[in-house]
């Protein structure tokens, strides 16, 4: 099949590696519950347990916070162990589903104390519902209208003190009066391969599962930096291993199972492939809007490519964002055995 053939068909990513999918609870019961389970991200942890001690010394509610980062690298998982730490209840909601003031009223004024609330894509706030939450986060109050036209008056409800903890994977659209209301902000970072070994090792602990050191390496090293790809990639070798195995991962059998799923050494699946594959090939490397890449890709929104496709390539090196588009590397061009004369002169 050609480039151009391979690029334009409708692609569809693996849903083993799509962090945004929705979580069964298999991945539910992997999360850690205390800061002292939490794997990587050594920095923040640090920043994040000063922030909880001083808090519990103090009888306070911890400040808000901000994570963000690209999906799965566990900003919902962090909210509820930092609830777990004060000893708190977490109210967990999507932003996209808060649609009305009145949602965010009924949400905020139900609120024990103490609790946290956890918004995540928080970027995705309605304007009118975010404006809410500035006097909510900073003076514990909530104005409602009540009534309509001249007669329309305000109330002002005073709120059971609070953590709100929002997440969001693009931290450039946060608005800068709700950024500053955060009391602390946090990117996490991708995680290392050996970071991921050890996850995957304690997930397999959990689940009661045998796997040799070199299977956990196997699937740590095509997890993209994320703990929630290394849970699921786990979850499909277990299948592999209970059919085609005697029950445990071994390297071979990790192996062999990751190859099925077309998932390669990079990490790198048939949705990131036909990425680069359209970027080099069909448009020459670049510069090209993100937009034209997801409509030469067929059904694959410009946002997913964002969220899902990019971040991990720049990481690896394989993508430049530029301010006329995107722009692939040399080794980009190497890693699809294409020379950099079918593209854009480097240099």
């Amino acid at each position: 099949m050609g480039h151009e053939a391979m690029v334009t068909m409708s692609i569809y990513r693996n849903p083993d590696l799509d962090p945004t999918q929705a979580e069964e609870p298999f991945d539910y019961s992997l999360r850690p519950q205390r800061l002292g389970e939490y794997i990587g991200q050594e920095k923040v942890k640090a920043r994040l347990e000063i922030a909880l001690k001083a808090a519990l010394r103090r009888g306070e509610v911890l400040d808000h916070v901000l994570l963000f980062g690209p999906p799965g690298l566990g900003k919902t998982t962090l909210a509820h162990v930092l609830a777990n730490e004060m000893g708190a209840p977490c109210k967990v909601i999507q932003a996209p589903a808060l649609e009305k003031k009145g949602d965010l009223a009924a949400i905020l004024t139900n609120l024990e104390p103490g609790e946290f609330l956890f918004i995540d894509e928080i970027h995705r706030l309605a304007p009118a519902i975010e404006e809410m939450l500035y006097a909510a986060m900073e003076d514990r109050k909530l104005d409602i209208l009540i009534g309509q036209g001249p007669s329309a008056q305000t109330l002002k409800v005073d709120l059971r003190p609070f953590t709100l903890v929002g997440a969001t994977t693009r931290a450039g659209l946060i608005t800068k009066p709700l950024h500053d209301r955060f009391g602390m902000v946090h990117r996490l970072e991708y995680y290392t391969r050996e970071e991921l070994g050890v996850i995957a090792s304690r997930s397999a602990q959990v689940l009661k599962v045998e796997m040799a050191e070199a299977g956990a390496e196997a699937i740590a090293k095509r997890s993209r930096g994320t703990p929630r790809i290394v849970n699921r990639l786990l979850r499909r070798c277990r299948d592999f291993a209970d059919v085609k195995g005697e029950g445990i991962i071994t390297h071979d059998i990790a192996e062999a199972c990751l190859k099925l799923h077309e998932v390669d050494e990079l990490g790198l699946d048939g949705l990131d492939r036909a990425y680069l594959e359209a970027l080099c090939s069909k448009f020459r490397g670049g510069p090209v809007g993100v937009r034209t890449l997801a409509a030469a890709l067929g059904e694959v929104e410009g946002d997913a490519l964002e969220d899902l496709v990019e971040p991990y390539l720049m990481q690896i090196g394989f993508l430049d964002r530029t301010p006329q588009g995107r722009r692939a590397t040399e080794a980009a061009y190497s890693y699809l055995g294409l020379k950099t004369s079918d593209g854009p002169l480097f240099g």
